[in-house]
């Protein structure tokens, strides 16, 4: 199975749907913010491993306690994953931060300041 054929990008789809619904719902780890949202999701063909990559809503400090906090609920989330998933291997589960949201609303408030800026000179 090559890594961008349909059926690895349905797994994606499907991992990302589930693991998202399990992080929302089912784990009570007070490390993990409760603005964490499951950007991207990366199943290897092989189905042995998976990227989760994972935004927090907050800082750096914020982003690292959830991610410490995934990491320790990882065998329970596989667990929990293999039963929700009709999949020959439930993937080893490997949590990333990603800071895209947080870059795209940092950059979002400097245009709006320049546009703020550009408007008072005229």
């Amino acid at each position: 199975m090559r890594k961008n054929s349909t059926k690895n990008q349905r797994v994606n789809q499907e991992v990302l749907r589930e693991l998202s619904d399990i992080i929302r719902t089912e784990i009570k780890d007070p490390r993990i913010a409760p603005m964490t949202s499951v950007v991207n999701v990366e199943v290897a063909p092989d189905l042995k491993t998976c990227k989760a990559y994972i935004s927090v809503y907050g800082d750096e400090e914020a982003l690292k306690k959830t991610l410490e906090g995934l990491d320790s609920a990882e065998g329970y989330v596989r667990h929990t994953l293999a039963k929700k998933l009709n999949l020959r291997n439930t993937p080893e589960i490997r949590f990333l931060g990603d800071r895209s949201i947080s870059y795209g609303v940092e950059m979002t408030k400097k245009i709006e300041e320049l546009m703020g800026d550009t408007s008072s000179d005229e």
